[in-house]
């Protein structure tokens, strides 16, 4: 797709998935990577493996692998169309879906998740606000728990995390499950509903989560340590399970020209 109809099919479906954004010649070494990442990670830490991903929030820092990828013009058109050119990466995270895995509940990605403490309190404003971008590291399909979402409910002003009554586990009448090849991108508001489905296969489905937002978004809540955190999160005692982890100046500087200014706001000393 061209990126005009990237746009449109993002804001008006809320979703797009665009092709070939890693090679079919380099997907494999990026996932092998990715997925060595997280296997030291779990063997460093005594973290349980649900909170891997959690404590990885900023895999840019312990993995460049896909780097490179991230300032694709074909992505970057899309955030610039909606924010202008002053756009950031807000997280960049590890998504492996395990053999056996069960289906995880429906729900929207931060800030719009209402159990956690840095949010934006429903109603929504009808607005994309944040684009969230999973590279695809391997097909996706609906054997192996592919991205389920529910089209169109980006424009819906609430989600399942505000107790809407509704068994969040449950199927919807609209849902569906995004497929694609290997080296693929979805990209998706980040209002919009989606979840993790179950993988009945016998490996991993891997791979990365970025969120893109505008230069003005505010994610100072969620790193360790910054008054935000502490007055919004730590002082209030409410959960807030999205950490993002300030990034070295030695990995910044490793990182590619055009890729630079989506993470100068995360550079610290």
């Amino acid at each position: 797709m061209t990126i005009m109809e990237s746009l449109y099919r993002f804001t008006s479906d809320g979703w797009c998935v665009v092709e070939g954004i890693i090679s079919a010649n380099e997907v494999g070494g990026v996932r092998d990577s990715v997925i060595e990442t997280m296997r030291k990670a779990e063997e460093e830490s005594a973290t349980p493996r649900r909170s891997i991903s959690e404590a990885l929030g900023t895999l840019i820092n312990l993995d460049q692998s896909f780097a490179s990828y991230l300032a694709d013009p074909r992505i970057l058109g899309v955030a610039e169309a909606l924010w202008g050119k002053h756009v950031k990466i807000t997280v960049t995270t590890p998504v492996v879906n395990l053999p056996g895995n069960r289906p995880q509940g429906w729900h929207s990605d931060w800030p719009f998740n209402q159990k956690h403490a840095a949010r934006i309190p429903a109603p929504y404003p009808d607005t994309p606000l944040l684009m969230t971008v999973i590279f695809m590291l391997v097909d996706f399909t609906p054997e192996n728990g592919g991205t389920k979402i529910v089209p169109g409910s980006h424009r819906i002003s609430d989600n399942w995390t505000s107790d809407f009554g509704e068994n969040n586990l449950s199927p919807h009448p609209s849902e569906m499950q995004v497929t694609g090849t290997a080296g693929s991108v979805l990209m998706f508001d980040s209002r919009m509903w989606h979840a993790v489905g179950t993988n009945d296969t016998d490996q991993p489905r891997a791979g990365v989560t970025v969120r893109y937002g505008p230069w003005w978004l505010n994610v100072n809540p969620l790193v360790p340590g910054s008054p935000e955190r502490e007055y919004m999160v730590d002082e209030q005692g409410e959960p807030e399970a999205n950490v993002v982890y300030p990034m070295p100046q030695a990995v910044y500087d490793s990182l590619q020209e055009n890729v630079k200014p989506l993470f100068r706001h995360w550079v610290r000393g």
